[in-house]
C-alpha cells in the first residue's frame, strides 16, 4: 500500500485529470501516436501535484490508452475507433473518433440522443465539449433531448470485479461512484444550457434496467447509430481515497476506446444502413417503454 498526503491525490482531482485526458485522446486533441505533455506541464495546467499526474498516467497505461517510457514521455497508442460501411461516413471518419459524430448531431436544430451504456462516462466527456461550443456560440441547437438507459444500481454486475475475489465489492462501488458522478455532470451541463437560455428546450430522461450491458449503443437524431461490444480485459486499478491507495488486479471493460460500428439511414428502406438503424431504434424504444411500466 502507498500513502498519499497531498490534498489533490484523492478521487476528485484524480478523476478530473483522467477524464479530461481521456476526452482529449477521444476527440483527437492528442491523436494516435502523439505524445502527451510532460507530467510537469500537466500538473501545472490542471493545478494538481506531480504525484496525482503520475497516478493518472499509470491508470491510462493500465487501460491501454498510452505507452510510457522513461525519458521518452507518454505516447497515445489507442483512440476511439469507428468502422463504417457508409461511403460518406467512411470518407469523413476514417481513423476518427466519436467526437465528430456527436458534433455533427449537435449542429442540427433538433438534437435527440438515445444511449444504452454501462456508465455515462463517455457521453459526459463528449457532451461537455459540445456545451463549450454552445457557450462559444459556434452552434445553437434549439432542443436537446437525451434518453439514457443504465444498469440498475441493485444489479450485481459481473464486471468490473476483483480478479481473485468476486465477492469484493470495492470495484462495484467504484463503478456506481463513476456513474453517479458523470450522470450528475450530464444533468448539470444540459440544465445549465437551458437556465442560461442558450438552448430553449432541454429534456433529460434516465432509466435503469435490470440488464448487464454487453455493448454500448448511441442513436443520433433517429438517423445514425453507433454500436459496439464491450471488451473484457485484465488491468490494474488503484482503489482508495486520500489515505491509503491499493493497486488491485481487476477484470473490467473499457467504454472509451471501444471499437464501434457505424450506420446511417438513407432513402432505401431495405438498405443495410436503414435496417441497422431502425432495428436498434426499435429495440431501444421497446426497452425504454418496458421500463416505464
Amino acid at each position: 500500500m502507498e500513502t498519499h498526503t497531498n490534498a489533490d491525490s484523492g478521487g476528485r482531482e484524480f478523476h478530473r485529470v483522467a477524464d479530461d485526458l481521456r476526452a482529449r485522446m477521444t476527440n483527437g486533441t492528442y491523436p494516435l501516436r502523439s505524445f502527451l505533455p510532460s507530467q510537469r506541464d500537466l500538473a501545472e495546467e490542471f493545478g494538481v501535484s506531480r504525484d496525482t499526474v503520475s497516478r493518472v498516467m499509470r491508470e491510462l497505461a493500465n487501460e491501454g490508452w498510452i505507452e510510457s517510457r522513461q525519458g521518452s514521455g507518454s505516447r497515445v497508442v489507442k483512440t476511439q475507433r469507428i468502422q463504417s460501411s457508409t461511403p460518406k461516413a467512411t470518407r469523413q471518419l476514417q481513423g476518427a473518433t466519436l467526437g465528430p459524430l456527436l458534433s455533427e448531431a449537435f449542429e442540427q436544430p433538433e438534437v435527440t440522443l438515445d444511449v444504452y451504456t454501462l456508465t455515462s462516462e463517455s457521453l459526459d466527456a463528449h457532451i461537455r465539449l459540445q456545451a463549450e461550443r454552445i457557450h462559444q456560440r459556434s452552434i445553437a441547437p434549439q432542443h436537446i433531448g437525451l434518453r439514457m438507459i443504465l444498469p440498475s444500481e441493485e444489479l450485481v454486475l459481473p464486471y468490473p470485479r476483483v480478479k481473485d475475489d468476486k465477492d469484493d465489492d470495492r470495484l462495484r462501488n467504484r463503478l456506481h461512484d463513476i456513474t453517479g458522478r458523470h450522470t450528475e455532470s450530464l444533468r448539470g451541463v444540459l440544465r445549465d444550457l437551458r437556465t442560461e437560455k442558450l438552448v430553449p428546450s432541454v429534456d433529460i430522461q434516465i432509466r435503469h434496467a435490470p440488464l448487464t450491458p454487453t455493448l454500448k449503443l448511441y442513436l443520433f437524431n433517429g438517423v445514425e447509430a453507433l454500436h459496439g461490444p464491450y471488451e473484457v480485459i485484465q488491468r490494474q486499478i488503484d482503489v482508495g481515497s486520500d489515505g491509503e491507495i491499493e493497486e488491485i488486479t481487476a477484470l473490467d471493460v473499457l467504454g472509451l476506446g471501444a471499437t464501434l460500428s457505424h450506420q446511417v439511414k438513407d432513402a432505401d428502406p431495405n438498405s443495410p444502413g436503414t435496417v441497422f438503424v431502425d432495428t436498434w431504434q426499435s429495440w431501444f424504444d421497446s426497452v425504454w417503454n418496458l421500463l416505464a411500466e
